[in-house]
């Protein structure tokens, strides 16, 4: 017995020694660890006396140390940043539909603020800023080597004064100034019309407002239409649409998807995760849809554009996506501040990450460039050999039409005229259109 407590006693020793040396490494480890975690902070300490005691002009305190906060978040990704309590409160306003700018979205590429989108009947818009944009100066004054927050700080200013942007653009050789009143951006998240049979539902962003505009915009429009019936689908328009609250394009996707995952998102600790599945109830009842994108759709764009496309519940036209696959969450801090801290990555039901991928249309259209008036030519406008038939003397009559039967011809051909129209003004929306009319003639005929 004597033996056997002994040789318990000795394993148990052993594994103490054992364990001993596999932990104390590593409470080593940690603990240098941390001494140098506090040394640096010290060191930043050293550096901030310094500064406020040697710099050669005096320095407010509180921007020294919010500057520090800002460049430890920046130096995370481009989506991080501290949000002191105006921009804190500009925030808040602008996911309640309503905000003062001159209304474009935009991100940091190469030390220049990017273009990701204008927003639609803002000043940006009407001014021509296109997404792609480079903003290199802002009233003669370089923005490079300055953080995104610093940038957008610099076009701020009261409603109603100017601000002088220099742009950079693709296919353009030289940069060129634009000139912009700043106003009260007023957002309507969602706009409505009716094209031909088809229902185009144009979303700006998402805000608190968009699945509301969304919801009340559509039955009107098929109202408008005559009902369910008289319609062939919808264009869902997310061209240029910076994104915004993740709720809100859960919301949007859930109105046209019966069941199945919307978007799942995933952080550094799998606990984090979450998924979101949608609901019973598709407001657009079974009809066909069509996604329109471009390199201005971004983030809230790309879920709803993903989810619909992997449940096959829409086609996706235009091209590739921003690819903002990242999700920030916004904590708020003492003093009304706030810290906007990327906190997970979202995938689309199918397991994607859209982060700088984007997502990649089913079927590629590009926008052709508006071609200026005094570009089209003589022979294009007057003198296009456009005689049929019809316009034949003594010619044949068809007698074998009723009236009836004349009109309706008559009226599919004014409608086959103004889609043509469209292409002129808005190439994807009419290939949108037209791709639209193609489910429904292929669709299976009810029986007689």
């Amino acid at each position: 017995m004597r033996k056997f407590v002994m040789a318990a006693v000795g394993g148990a020793l052993l594994s103490v020694v054992g364990t001993t040396q596999f932990v104390g490494p590593l409470l080593a480890q940690e603990t240098e660890q941390s001494a140098s975690v506090y040394e640096q902070l010290d060191l930043f300490g050293d550096i901030f006396e310094r500064i406020r005691a040697q710099y050669v002009e005096q320095v407010d305190e509180e921007e020294l140390i919010e500057a520090a906060i800002n460049g430890m978040l920046t130096s995370l990704d481009p989506h991080s940043s501290y949000l002191p309590p105006d921009d804190a409160e500009d925030m808040r306003v602008q996911t309640r539909g309503e905000f003062g700018g001159l209304g474009i979205e935009v991100t940091q590429e190469e030390g220049f603020v990017k273009v990701v989108s204008p927003i639609d009947d803002t000043p940006a818009d009407e001014a021509g800023i296109e997404a792609g944009d480079f903003i290199t100066h802002v009233d003669g004054e370089s923005v490079l080597g300055l953080n995104l927050d610093e940038a957008v700080d610099m076009m701020r200013g009261p409603v109603g004064s100017e601000i002088i942007i220099t742009v950079v653009r693709e296919g353009v050789e030289e940069p060129f100034d634009v000139s912009i009143i700043r106003d009260t951006i007023t957002l309507t998240a969602v706009r409505t019309r009716i094209e031909g049979d088809t229902v185009v539902l144009r979303v700006t962003t998402f805000n608190d407002q968009t699945y509301p505009n969304l919801a009340e915009g559509l039955a009107e429009r098929i109202e408008e239409a005559g009902g369910e019936d008289a319609i062939n689908g919808i264009v869902l328009d997310l061209r240029n649409n910076p994104g915004g609250l993740l709720s809100q394009a859960i919301r949007v996707s859930d109105a046209f998807l019966d069941k199945g995952e919307i978007v799942s998102t995933r952080g550094r600790d799998p606990i984090d995760g979450d998924r979101y599945n949608a609901t019973p109830g598709d407001l657009a009842n079974g009809k066909p849809i069509v996604v329109l994108i471009n390199g201005g759709s971004a983030s809230a764009s790309e879920i709803v554009a993903g989810a619909l496309q992997d449940h096959r519940r829409a086609i996706v036209v235009g091209t590739k996506s921003f690819g903002k696959g990242s999700v920030q969450t916004v904590m708020p801090l003492r003093s009304d501040g706030a810290m906007r801290l990327t906190t997970a990555r979202y995938y689309t039901p199918s397991g994607r990450s859209i982060q700088a991928l984007g997502v990649s249309p089913d079927i590629v259209v590009e926008q052709p460039p508006a071609r200026p008036e005094e570009e089209a030519t003589e022979d294009e406008d007057d003198t296009v050999f456009n005689r049929s038939e019809a316009d034949l003397r003594g010619r044949l009559d068809n007698d074998s039409l009723s009236e009836d039967e004349i009109r309706q011809i008559e009226e599919d051909r004014a409608r086959a005229e103004a889609a043509a129209a469209l292409r002129e003004e808005d190439y994807q929306l009419a290939y949108a259109i037209d791709i639209l009319k193609g489910l429904v003639a292929l669709a299976p005929q009810p029986q007689q």
